[in-house]
């Protein structure tokens, strides 16, 4: 199978449903990931189409398969529905197609069957004439890609049969991590010279534990692996670039996962030039790709640093679609305000920020803490990490679309 993403997407968005899929006995190879540049900044929508074609080919020579079934989500849906109706050919590459959250049709794209997933916090009664309509409900665009309930749809749609489970049961002992490092939204390889280095860190406070698990070698577009860690354990992983440190602080591990995606930007860009930076304070990213409600009553979710909540009707409506909150302190002045977004960043689709001074020290002297109660329910889920400065420092935390 191959997954297009969406607008400002990666693969990550698809990453717990690989588990999923491999845990009920697809090989891992044959759930493959299709990232382009959902800006059109790097290549255009052409350049996208021709690239995924040649992709198809290669997904299908490397497994043997004469077709491949193909899923899109939100603008991947119309990236999708283009590549199906250019041509009776690349129809007939497709053996399944799944629409998830995104473009209507008069009928199953390319003639090839469809089944269609909608968010039933979504626009009510869209669908494609003549596939399999599925709305999912109470759930929301992003959440729609994500959801054990979106997966049981899907393998019924591939297979004929319900999978033995849509749980992400761990596996015990020695697995294995890989993925990509990439600049966000653009999806190409991080620049040469680019380093990536993975320890294994405690849970009560993020330190590092003895040596480096591994310091893997970066290829042109960005990918990394497989390095075997140990499941249930926590791990920090560090993109180093001019002098830059970015690091990513995840949940356990509880899969061997090969979608693992490292959003970053070149320093001095995209992001990195609205962001205050000073010895005295940490900036974070919160990333879940699961819609983060803040005007739901008793089904808000409750995201807090170092106790102080993020997420409200201003800063976090359903509406807003928040996949992604920044807390920094803006213009360094040690004051915080969290009732109300910062503006630039509210702009952005899926992305949402907070002026939260989150004391941070060079080196490292304290223990920022983050947690996250799930729609309304506990208990609360931890990511614990060194309070870096963001004077050459930014972190990131990935928090798991699935629930316990």
């Amino acid at each position: 199978m191959v997954f297009v993403h969406g607008g400002s997407g990666s693969g990550g968005q698809f990453e717990s449903q690989k588990l999923r899929f491999t845990e009920n006995g697809y090989p891992d190879d044959y759930v493959r990931v299709f990232e382009y540049d959902s800006s059109f900044s790097v290549e255009s929508p052409a350049d996208v189409q021709a690239r995924l074609d040649s992709f198809i080919a290669q997904v299908k020579q490397a497994t043997g398969r004469s077709q491949v079934d193909l899923l899109g989500h939100s603008l991947g849906t119309a990236v999708s529905q283009t590549y199906l109706n250019s041509s009776p050919a690349h129809a007939a590459n497709v053996a399944h197609y799944v629409n998830i959250d995104g473009a209507q049709a008069a009928s199953p794209p390319g003639g090839v069957p469809t089944l269609a997933i909608w968010a039933g916090r979504g626009t009510p009664g869209r669908s494609i004439g003549g596939a399999i309509n599925v709305t999912v409900p109470n759930q929301t665009h992003v959440q729609s890609a994500t959801s054990p309930e979106s997966f049981a749809a899907m393998f019924r749609f591939f297979t004929g049969q319900a999978p033995g489970t849509t749980d992400i049961v761990p596996e015990h002992g020695k697995i294995t991590i890989a993925g990509r490092a990439v600049l966000f939204p653009q999806n190409v390889g991080v620049p040469a010279g680019t380093s990536l280095t993975i320890w294994r860190v405690k849970d009560s406070n993020g330190q590092r534990i003895a040596h480096p698990v591994a310091t893997p070698a970066l290829a042109s577009d960005g990918s990394w692996g497989p390095v075997q860690v140990q499941s249930g354990k926590r791990y920090e992983f560090v993109v180093e670039q001019q002098g830059m440190f970015h690091h990513f602080f995840y949940e356990p591990f509880r899969r061997s996962d090969h979608l693992i995606r490292l959003l970053t930007n070149v320093p001095g860009t995209s992001f990195d030039l609205i962001l205050s930076r000073s010895e005295n304070h940490a900036d974070l990213i919160m990333v879940r790709y699961k819609e983060l409600w803040g005007d739901q009553g008793s089904e808000n979710d409750v995201l807090t640093v170092n106790g102080t909540n993020v997420i409200n009707a201003a800063t976090s409506p359903i509406s807003h679609r928040t996949n992604a909150m920044f807390a920094f302190d803006q213009g360094s002045d040690g004051q915080s305000e969290v009732s109300a977004p910062i503006p630039v960043f509210f702009g952005i689709p899926f992305v949402s920020a907070v002026d939260l001074f989150i004391p941070a020290a060079s080196p490292p002297t304290g223990t920022v803490r983050v947690a996250l109660t799930s729609r309304g329910s506990g208990p609360a889920r931890e990511v614990n990490f060194p309070n870096y400065p963001s004077s050459n420092n930014t972190i990131s935390v990935q928090l798991n679309d699935f629930e316990r």
